[in-house]
This record gives structure tokens, C-alpha cells and sequence, in this order.
């Protein structure tokens, strides 16, 4: 087993995202760094196919679910410096909620994804998704429903709890969500093109996403301006570039962010699910995997036009950063790819 990529690895990782990109399986960029200084970095396909904008190193992708880490960051900063714990129950800091969600889910429950609560992608959210810009938007699309389990029993991927865990930052910072996690993440990251946009704006540097959904066999992929809400927010939507999202490993590690006591509580497992050759572990909003001697902790994120995954390797000091405008495949073949190399096992050779 190896964790040293060389030259020759390098070549054979680009040779393999190229026939990606030349079967339209792939569009998007890529990087790849060693201790924070990249040793790859290329990008293919176009960020706009009716103007003919190629996509670029510094284009803006959507993160799907990638600011999730983010938001986890932002609750621990109030965490950090007193001004909440991470086991109160919400109701401490967001008093109106409804009584079920209010006294039995707890900030740890929601970072966790134990809270019990759900996904908000209802009839209420298809009906009012290009309106949805606030946390305060978001809230009504869900707070009314019941919990699917009793709080801290079982485990279930909740973008409806980091919508709260933005409702809990603007209660505590009296600050608006996205204007907090910019002074608190963004800013001291130095991540200057990193946000959650309002669409309704032209934000320069942009790639549309391109899904097979709803397509039939032979006809064009369509752009997803259509299928996902006009801003962002806690759970996902935001956009960045694969050079920000290097900046915030770099940031993360380096412990800008957080405390060194504060960073390594965020990305250590608090549930675990076992697999056949891999632990996967969740951590405060991040993942955190051991498989092949190694640590890799980050957060992927997906949705009809939009892959995203930013990996740190712990261990061995790597980064992989993937964004694309286009559905899942490339970037699961380009992660499989990177780690077949890294890791020597062949499993995934041309």
C-alpha cells in the first residue's frame, strides 16, 4: 500500500478524468494537495453550454450539502466562546419552536443527525422553493411535523436539523446567518469566493448545473436553474471554489477556525456505521472514514446538476477537492480513482 502520489500516479489520475470528460460523464474542476500546497489542479467541460463558458479553477460551483461544515464550524465558534453548549436543548435558544422539537432535541442531536428530524423537500418546499432566502423561510416548510424517532435512538441525514442549527446562530449571534459564517468561516479562512448567492443577482464566474434528470435517452442534459431554491443557507446551496475550499482544509487544520481542542471535537465520530473494508464515522458536520490505514474527514454533497466532495486525508496530508456542475458519476469515478492510487490497490485501474 502507498500514500505518496508521484508524478506518474498524477498522470494516470488526470488521463482518467479526461476520458470522463470525453464520455460527458464529467464536468467540473479538480484539485489535489500535499500539506496544503497543490500538486494537481486542472478543470474541464463548460460552466455555461448556451454561452460557451469553459469552467475554470476559480469557477463557483454549488456545494450541494458541502456547507454543512460550515454551519457545524459557525456552532461551535458560539460554542468556543461560551455563548452556547452543545447539549442544551433548543428550546433554550429558540423559545417559539413548537414543545416536541423545543424540549427533546438538543444542539448535539442536531449536529449529529439524531434529532429525528427529517428532510424539508415537501409540496410546501416545491411550491415555494424560488422564494425560499431566509433561515426564517425555511422554517414553516417543517417545524409542525413530527419527529421520526425519539431524539439521540437512532441516526437519519437531517437537512431540516441544520436549518435549525442556522435559526440557533442568529438567535445566539444576533447576527443573520450568512453574514456570521462569513466574519466567522469565510473571512478568517480568507475564502474571498465563498457564499451563499442570491440567483436572482448575476454573481460573475458561476457554473450552471447540467442533469440527466428528467432527460431522455439521446436528449441534451438540462440546466438545474429551475430545480433548486434561489439562495442557499445551514444546509447546503452555498457555492465556492475548489482554491476556497482548500483554504478552509488549510484553515481547519491549521486551527483558524477553531481551537485545536474545538477543531479535533468537531471532526471526531459521535456514531459510527461499520462496513466491509471501512468505518464510517459522523463527527460534528463533517464525516470522518477510516478505511486503509487511513483517516479521511470532509463531506460530500449532491443534487440534479451538482456533485461536490472535499476530502482531507489526515494521515498523509492530501486534499481532494471536487466540484462539478454536472449529476454524480464523474465524481464518484474521480474519487474512486484518487483513492485507488493513493492507496495502491488497484482496484480501480484503466
Amino acid at each position: 500500500m502507498t500514500m505518496t502520489l508521484t508524478d506518474m500516479d498524477l498522470a494516470k489520475f488526470n488521463a482518467h478524468i479526461e476520458s470522463l470528460v470525453a464520455e460527458d460523464q464529467f464536468s467540473g474542476a479538480v484539485l489535489v494537495a500535499k500539506h496544503g500546497e497543490p500538486v494537481y489542479k486542472n478543470a474541464f467541460g463548460l460552466a455555461n453550454k448556451g454561452y460557451g463558458i469553459p469552467n475554470r479553477t476559480d469557477t463557483k460551483f454549488n456545494l450541494g450539502s458541502v456547507n454543512k461544515m460550515f454551519t457545524a464550524v459557525a456552532i461551535l465558534r458560539l460554542a468556543e466562546d461560551g455563548l452556547l453548549h452543545v447539549h442544551d436543548l433548543i428550546g433554550k435558544y429558540l423559545p417559539h419552536f413548537p414543545p416536541e422539537p423545543a424540549n427533546k432535541i438538543t444542539i448535539h442531536h442536531l449536529l449529529t443527525h439524531t434529532s429525528g428530524t427529517g428532510l424539508y423537500w415537501n409540496d410546501e418546499y416545491e411550491a415555494s422553493f424560488t422564494k425560499l432566502k431566509t433561515v426564517e423561510d425555511y422554517l414553516p416548510l417543517f417545524i409542525e411535523d413530527p419527529l421520526l424517532f425519539e431524539p439521540g435512538t437512532q441516526w437519519f441525514y437531517s437537512n431540516s436539523g441544520y436549518i435549525i442549527l442556522g435559526a440557533i446562530i442568529e438567535s445566539v449571534s444576533g447576527k443573520d446567518y450568512f453574514t456570521f459564517v462569513k466574519e466567522n468561516v469565510y473571512g478568517p479562512a480568507n475564502m474571498p469566493d465563498t457564499d451563499c448567492y442570491d440567483l436572482e443577482y448575476d454573481v460573475p464566474n458561476l457554473a450552471a448545473g447540467y442533469t440527466r434528470e428528467g432527460t431522455k435517452e439521446g436528449e441534451p442534459r438540462r440546466n438545474n436553474w429551475f430545480l433548486h431554491a434561489v439562495k442557499g443557507g445551514p444546509a447546503g446551496g452555498g457555492y465556492s471554489t475548489v482554491e476556497d475550499l482548500l483554504r478552509f482544509d488549510i484553515a481547519l487544520r491549521g486551527n483558524k477556525l477553531l481551537s485545536p481542542e474545538w477543531t479535533a471535537l468537531a471532526i471526531t465520530d459521535k456514531f459510527q456505521s461499520y462496513g466491509p473494508d471501512m468505518q464510517k464515522h459522523y463527527g460534528y458536520g463533517f464525516m470522518d472514514i477510516r478505511k486503509h490505514g487511513e483517516r479521511i474527514v470532509g463531506h460530500n454533497g449532491g443534487f440534479p446538476g451538482v456533485s461536490a466532495l472535499l476530502n482531507m486525508y489526515m494521515l498523509s496530508g492530501y486534499t481532494l477537492v471536487i466540484l462539478s456542475n454536472y449529476d454524480a458519476q464523474g465524481t464518484i469515478g474521480i474519487h474512486r480513482k484518487f483513492e485507488d492510487l493513493l492507496f495502491g490497490n488497484g482496484q480501480y485501474e484503466n
